[in-house]
């Protein structure tokens, strides 16, 4: 198995990022839950964070994620809690970018 790092950039309609991350929340005890996941969280810009700071802003957050596997990452896409979450959430986003990254 090769460790898979995830960067899933989350952009809301405006104003909507709390009832998403709301929708996010309720849904992370059983994204934890699968086989292969090693980390799953959502975070937002840092306040004061000084110049060197990029700010996404208050309508945008970004899920950090880490997965043993390429298989074990593509499982949870498919899983039936995620795409209750993507229905869910799906009329309040308003666009997404995923990167999936691997270690050097």
């Amino acid at each position: 198995m090769s460790l898979v790092h995830v960067l899933a950039i989350i952009t809301t309609k405006p104003g909507r990022r709390a009832a998403v991350l709301s929708l996010f929340n309720a849904n992370v005890p059983a994204v934890l839950a699968e086989d292969g996941c090693i980390a799953y969280e959502a975070t937002i810009d840092s306040q004061n964070a000084g110049a060197a700071q990029t700010a996404f802003g208050p309508d945008t957050f970004v899920v950090v994620e880490k997965w043993s596997s390429l298989e074990t990452l593509a499982a949870h896409a498919k899983s039936a809690h995620m795409d209750a979450y993507g229905a869910a959430a799906k009329d309040m986003v308003a666009d997404r970018a995923i990167h999936i990254l691997s270690p050097t």
